[in-house]
């Protein structure tokens, strides 16, 4: 049909009253969230294999969680003179662990980074339909990815190579699901902190997250009991989640192992009264620890958000 006869196209517009329908801006809820996310998530992990061959990627991939802990592991038998199985499952455990922590943390903050400062995309990913930070989510969950196939290949190399002893039989997979479910959420939310931190900061903060990562390495016992350290670092270690979620992770793995909490003169033992925390001490302070880092990570998250508009931070770039 031509003409005055021909059928006009609604639009957003109803033809039930022939108004606009508000509800058709609102999008589909939950479903575009997953979109968002799943989208976000493949570009991530696209970037940041820079579409190379899967292979060759999987190599580089693991070659530097791998060496660290070798690294460490080889320090440890020269000083001691032959480290003991236990010392080395220790070392390959909060090596492995933290390769995880690092791809969090540094993933969300360099996402921010690349978009605004390498790419000049973030003006145009903020204006999207897309929630912000679910996007951000989605591109930090690539490098998460990527931080745990290389802390499995160091814990698988440990086992086989290293001689670090393992029996699938006696892991406490219940414990091990639940601290790693409750680690993980904690390394994404300080990943999402660090992200607020650098929409404020100029391309210097390349640096910041692994400067943060370094920091926390010191306290969380990833590589010695923090009962080496003075009493307010290990107050300061203790307020952390990544130490509990260490902790966990070696009990649930190797029950009545070294622990990186407790011991002879540590801060725990003494206020505590005994040497080695519970499995539901590790899980309750976990929990607190992990609950109290989510929520703040959120507010500062929202709060550099509105101060990132106000001050058209998010279409400038600052390389100089």
């Amino acid at each position: 049909m031509t003409g005055i006869d021909a059928p006009i196209d609604p639009g957003l517009g109803s033809p039930a009253w022939g108004g606009f329908d508000n509800s058709r801006t609102r999008g589909r809820g939950a479903a575009d969230i997953r979109r968002s996310f799943s989208t976000a998530a493949r570009l991530g992990w696209q970037m940041e294999a820079n579409w190379t061959d899967p292979v060759l990627f999987f190599i580089y991939s693991v070659a530097k969680p791998l060496a660290s802990a070798l690294i460490l592991v080889v320090m440890l038998d020269v000083i001691s003179g032959g480290a003991k199985p236990e010392y080395r499952a220790f070392v390959v455990i909060g090596s492995a662990l933290w390769a995880l922590v690092i791809a969090g943390i540094a993933g969300l903050a360099w996402s921010v980074l690349e978009d605004r400062e390498r790419y000049r995309m973030l003006k145009y990913i903020y204006v999207s339909p897309s929630d912000f930070l679910v996007v951000l989510l989605g591109r930090g969950v690539a490098r998460v990815a990527v931080g745990a196939m290389g802390a499995l290949i160091t814990l698988a190399v440990g086992v086989l190579a290293l001689g670090v002893p393992f029996d699938p039989g006696v892991v406490n997979w219940p414990l091990l699901i639940v601290v790693m479910a409750i680690g993980l959420t904690s390394i994404v939310a300080v990943g999402v902190f660090m992200a607020a931190v650098c929409i404020q900061s100029r391309q210097e903060a390349w640096s910041y997250p692994e400067a943060t990562a370094g920091a926390l390495f010191l306290i969380s016992g990833a590589v010695f009991p923090i009962a080496v350290l003075p009493a307010p670092l290990q107050v300061v270690g203790l307020l952390t989640p990544f130490t509990w979620w260490i902790e966990g992770v070696r009990q649930a793995l190797f029950a009545g192992g070294l622990s990186s909490i407790g011991g002879d003169g540590s801060l725990f033992a003494s206020v505590t009264g005994h040497a080695v925390p519970s499995a539901t001490e590790l899980i309750v302070a976990l929990l607190a620890t992990g609950t109290v880092a989510t929520l703040g990570s959120i507010v500062a998250f929202r709060a550099s958000d509105r101060r990132a508009k106000d001050r058209g931070l998010l279409d400038q770039t600052t390389g100089s």
